[in-house]
């Protein structure tokens, strides 16, 4: 298994075109909501299934207009 450190885990969450900076990260370490992640060594560390997983948890449906309702 890899693991990634905030700074990985921004850009690879970049690379997939979502746009979470490294202090988000840490923010929502802090107040819930982000990625699940493992501490090492003091470290915050993530893996590319947990981060994608998150990505996904985080879409809506396909939409085919701005009209169509989301039941979330």
């Amino acid at each position: 298994m890899v693991y990634l450190d905030r700074k990985q885990a921004s850009e690879h969450l970049i690379s997939r075109g979502v746009h979470y900076s490294r202090a988000t990260l840490q923010k929502l370490a802090t107040t819930g909501g982000g990625p699940v992640y493992r501490i090492c060594g003091g470290r915050a560390l993530y893996t590319v299934p947990d981060l994608d997983a998150w990505i996904e948890e985080r879409m809506s449906p396909p939409r085919r207009s701005t009209s169509e309702v989301t039941v979330r």
